[in-house]
């Protein structure tokens, strides 16, 4: 079944390559969607796919890459949402 979720991380995530890691883990596990800076310093963005593979994406934007510090993750399920490809905006 396919899903999408909405997702906004805090913590020390702007200037680690949060965007283009997250993208990679996307694209590995065929998601589609977009990741953005916030000028809050939060990182949002959008995710699509089969709802395993949004589960493995959520556990690792509670991870992030290695010189990351994440804070929190809200995460919000939404009806399917078809992307093009994963995008950093």
């Amino acid at each position: 079944m396919k899903t999408s979720i909405h997702f906004l991380v805090s913590g020390r995530v702007q200037g680690v390559c949060f965007r283009m890691h997250t993208r990679q883990q996307a694209l590995q596990h065929d998601l589609a969607g977009w990741v953005r800076n916030l000028p809050d310093g939060r990182v949002e963005g959008m995710a699509s796919g089969a709802t395993a593979d949004l589960e493995f994406l959520q556990a690792w934007l509670r991870r992030g890459p290695e010189r990351a510090l994440v804070t929190s993750v809200e995460v919000q399920a939404l009806a399917y949402q078809p992307f093009d490809g994963f995008v950093i905006k």
